[in-house]
């Protein structure tokens, strides 16, 4: 004859998992409802993040430095971008030193060594020279040269 307290303890144990499984599964669906609108609120966030580096980049980029106002824009009206490893590569095309290609640049040789650096930068005036510059081929530039001399 079965002893009734481990019957009653069958029962008990029973019942108490069957409430348990009702309220794991209730949990469930609403941590899934969570995560879901976390995994939104997170989309939303990235595409507003992205909206935002839009907006600033095109702030940046029609807004205009104090101290430059007037000169920001060349004769041309075109913006120009100065990259300093281009700027090295350009003069190591040429197969010209530091001193020479400043002397075509209008600028000494420690600054040319400064700007493929990247310790210093150039202004609007000598990236319109740069521009120049960075047009010209080989037998060009020894011309130019022989005419600074």
């Amino acid at each position: 004859m079965p002893n009734i307290a481990s019957v009653l303890k069958r029962e008990i144990s029973r019942v108490a998992r069957k409430e348990v499984r009702a309220e794991l599964e209730a949990l469930k669906k609403l941590t899934a409802v969570q995560r879901s609108k976390i995994a939104e609120l997170r989309r939303q966030v990235s595409a507003l993040d992205r909206e935002f580096k839009q907006f600033s980049k095109a702030l940046c980029s029609h807004a205009t430095p104090v101290g430059r106002r007037a000169s920001n824009n060349a004769e041309d009206g075109v913006r120009r971008r100065f990259s300093a490893t281009r700027l090295a590569k350009h003069r190591a095309k040429l197969e010209l030193s530091a001193a020479t290609y400043g002397q075509l640049v209008g600028v000494s040789g420690q600054t040319i060594y400064h700007w493929e650096q990247g310790k210093a930068r150039p202004r609007t005036a000598q990236l319109q020279a740069l521009a120049a510059v960075r047009g010209m081929g080989k037998r060009e530039a020894e011309k130019r040269l022989t005419e600074v001399k």
